[in-house]
């Protein structure tokens, strides 16, 4: 992470909201249309088409071009159709840039707001109000004009000249790496002051390097420097990515629902529109991410068999003999290999089913110690949800099957518990978080899937440095 203004490092998850709109009937839509034919372009809403265009830094488009000013009414129609669905919706389209993106999207009736706006006069005021209105946009929108006030100054925060920087020495540069790798999550925020080379701080930097497939030798060199320092060029990109992921977002969100930011590798419970819980999650490593879902859990699994999928039967278990499937309970069936219930089983002791066709849904794991692990991107795909069985207890009781949900899980067998009530989840991926002053942060890429949509809104493409941490195991 980077803090764009050095604030406290205290995070909470850049989640805004979302919903599903209505389709309007025909008879709307061929109102709509009578609207369009009748409402004409004045001189005021000219200007005001060319003012909002002109002034699109404030939604980071400043990238994006949209044209010259149009002199008729055909063309200025077809360029603020052009200019507000890059608010209302995206200047991108994100199943266009990505295999799988199934997160609900605006869809609002451009057509008929335009044809409003016109005969209203008012054209300013029906653009302001498609972006996101939330105080997190406007934050962002206030950070990416101030780092694009000098786009010519790349400079970076820490110097890349001088030699490499070894365990126990002293170096000016070092009070302004402790920071990153504070904001990092790497090292705690008091654990190193001065220009000392700390092993606390040797300790973090192995770690750090770990996740990036260097050798793990705890020297400050190129390689580490160039995860520890961004651009404002960088950092104003990375916050343009961000606003244009909100703009994909629907605007008002279902009061109860799940976020889970894969990027940061957290989960987020709204209960009635208010954050009930907040918890670490591991997700699907490069190469097998998890993708940007929209799909609900509908029951809960208490004992879940697994039956596991060919591609990891074939990568991860061909090798293994009759001793390995035993030891693991895991037994043929049908031509598949599946695990039975218990301690071992890959799934846990509880799995939150979805409905999508990607076999994707979040589980328990006795994989504990990978919560501990900053880069948490080490599954096979799916969700690993800490104290997934508080997480499930807290979802039962929320839905009024608790003491179902404890008669199933005392079974000891594979039970399934419907909730009475599907809950929304949202799979996102956002680099930028606010720090506890709502300062936004901006964070490592562990995908590598900022680029795509920095390009696609007219920046050059960005330094993506993935995560590489490898599978820890031959879970989902």
């Amino acid at each position: 992470m980077r803090s764009i203004f050095t604030k406290s490092l205290a995070l909470g998850l850049l989640l805004p909201a979302c919903s599903v709109q209505v389709v309007p009937d025909q008879s709307a839509a061929s109102n709509a249309a009578a609207s369009a034919e009748a409402a004409k372009w004045s001189d005021r809403t000219a200007a005001q088409l060319r003012n909002a265009i002109d002034a699109r830094a404030t939604h980071s488009l400043d990238q994006v071009d949209f044209g010259a000013a149009a002199n008729d009414d055909a063309g200025r129609t077809a360029q603020a159709l052009r200019f507000a669905g890059a608010l209302a919706r995206g200047a991108t389209d994100p199943s266009k840039l990505y295999e799988v993106y199934s997160v609900p999207r605006p869809a609002p009736d451009l057509k008929a707001g335009l044809a409003a706006a016109l005969a209203a006069g008012d054209l300013t005021g029906w653009l302001d109000g498609l972006a996101p209105q939330d105080a997190n946009y406007k934050k962002l929108s206030d950070a990416y004009r101030a780092l694009r006030r000098d786009p010519q100054a790349p400079v970076a925060a820490i110097a890349s000249t001088g030699e490499a920087i070894e365990p126990g020495a002293a170096d000016p540069r070092l009070p302004a790496i402790a920071r990153e790798l504070a904001v990092l999550d790497y090292l705690a925020p008091d654990a190193a002051s001065g220009d000392r080379y700390t092993p606390a701080m040797v300790a973090a930097v192995r770690r750090m390097q770990a996740d990036y497939a260097m050798k793990p030798d705890g020297i400050i060199g190129g390689e580490a420097l160039a995860i520890l320092n961004m651009s404002d060029v960088d950092r104003s990109r990375a916050i343009a990515v961000a606003m244009e992921r909100l703009r994909w977002l629907e605007r008002t969100p279902p009061a109860t629902r799940i976020d889970v930011n894969l990027a940061a590798a957290r989960l987020t419970y709204w209960r009635d529109g208010k954050i009930a819980d907040s918890r670490k999650v591991v997700v699907g490593e490069p190469d097998t991410e998890t993708p940007q879902l929209g799909s609900p859990i509908f029951r809960l699994v208490a004992n879940p068999t697994w039956t596991v999928p060919r591609s990891i039967q074939k990568k991860d278990l061909a090798s293994k003999g009759a001793g390995y499937l035993k030891a693991n309970n895991m037994v043929w069936k049908n031509g598949w290999i599946v695990q039975q219930p218990g301690p071992k089983n890959s799934l846990g002791l509880v799995k939150f089913d979805m409905q999508n066709e990607h076999a994707i849904y979040l589980h328990d794991t006795p994989a504990k110690a990978l919560f501990a692990e900053v880069q948490r991107q080490r599954s096979h795909g799916c969700v690993r949800v800490e104290d997934a069985l508080g997480f499930a207890d807290m979802l039962a009781r929320d839905g009024g099957v608790y003491e179902q949900w404890q008669q199933a899980r005392a079974t000891g067998k594979e039970t399934f518990v419907k909730l009475p009530r599907q809950i929304p989840v949202r799979m996102l991926y956002q680099t930028v978080l606010f720090d506890d002053a709502g300062e936004p942060i901006v964070r490592n890429d562990p995908y590598g899937w900022d680029d795509r949509v920095g390009t696609a809104l007219g920046f050059k493409a960005g330094k993506a440095l993935r995560v590489e941490s490898g599978a820890a195991d031959v879970g989902p």
